[in-house]
């Protein structure tokens, strides 16, 4: 459908009509809407990584408690060894990140390797250029462990949560839970939790004090309560049932996002008796901001309803 616009030609000779094609200018619309919401996110990427490393290098570490994940396994490595958090962080995320680049998405990864950079930073910062001593005790709560598990974790988890929820994440376990824990049967959160448990009991063992991993425990479950609050859902999958009444615009987009099978229904309003079509399709929690984005983009009179998936028997 196009739009008129009336206008008087230059020679004088009268009013002539002009047709422009509307998707033109939905598409520069479109494509300036998809720049503001990737400028807001990595804005939101940014919060993440300084409030992370607020709650590691501020609460956790100063005590020895670990965070966890790669965040905990680097804080190990820098306390056995002379090389910095920071320089750990980068060294175990980063070429995990762009391992799984082809899995996950080139979006995605680069958020993501910008968010654990920022943490990284962030950390240098707050360990050796701030005049704040988070070497001995915490600037805030000394060396109280149960203060520095409860405050550490749900700062920590905040920042995790914001990087999951704004299209990244804090941590390459999150993607090697991904890649390889539907392989090993095994679901994300389950892997996560061997991972975690084997980190905790190892920095027992290597560091001698066992009030560390049981400290470094309570952390860890109030991070995930932080982390579940900020994202709503953390392990479980996501169905996404979205009644349209553009059903091939929005199949056609999501296919080309996530590369996976679509079922649509025939549906209609009991009111009204429109004739709508309802599509039923199943992503995980790093894939729910595209998919409202790519709703959004096609229908924006589209209802989505997003349930939370215990588990998927067969992937389509």
């Amino acid at each position: 459908m196009g739009v008129f616009i009336k206008g008087k030609l230059r020679n004088g000779l009268g009013l002539r009509l002009f047709q422009m094609n509307t998707p033109f200018f939905e598409g520069r619309g479109a494509m300036s809407h998809k720049k503001r919401s990737l400028v807001y996110n990595f804005v939101f990427l940014l919060i993440a990584g300084i409030v992370n490393a607020i709650g590691v290098n501020m609460f956790l570490s100063p005590v020895s408690l670990l965070d966890s994940g790669f965040s905990g396994t680097s804080m190990l490595l820098g306390e056995i060894t002379p090389v910095s958090l920071s320089v750990f962080l980068l060294l175990l995320n980063i070429p995990l990140f762009l391992y799984g680049l082809k899995k996950l998405g080139v979006i995605f990864t680069v958020s993501s390797v910008f968010t654990v950079c920022i943490y990284s930073l962030s950390s240098f910062i707050i360990r050796d250029i701030l005049p704040l001593d988070v070497i001995s005790s915490s600037p805030f709560a000394g060396n109280d462990y149960i203060l520095c598990s409860i405050f550490g974790g749900i700062i920590s988890g905040i920042g995790s949560g914001l990087a999951i929820r704004y299209g990244g994440t804090m941590d390459g376990t999150e993607v090697l839970a991904v890649i390889f824990a539907k392989r090993l049967g095994l679901t994300v959160g389950t892997f996560r939790m061997i991972y975690d448990v084997m980190l905790f009991i190892i920095a027992a063992v290597v560091l001698g004090r066992w009030q560390i991993a049981l400290y470094s425990i309570i952390a860890d479950f109030v991070s995930s309560k932080a982390v579940d609050f900020i994202v709503e859902g953390i392990d479980k999958g996501k169905a996404a049932t979205i009644i349209t009444s553009k059903p091939e615009q929005i199949s056609s987009a999501l296919s080309e996002a996530f590369g996976k099978g679509i079922t649509l229904m025939d549906g209609h309003g009991y009111y009204s008796s429109e004739k709508k079509t309802v599509i039923y399709f199943v992503v995980n929690r790093f894939q729910i901001v595209k998919l409202k984005e790519i709703v959004e983009d096609n229908d924006d009179e589209a209802f989505v309803a997003i349930t939370e998936v215990s588990e998927v028997l067969k992937k389509a």
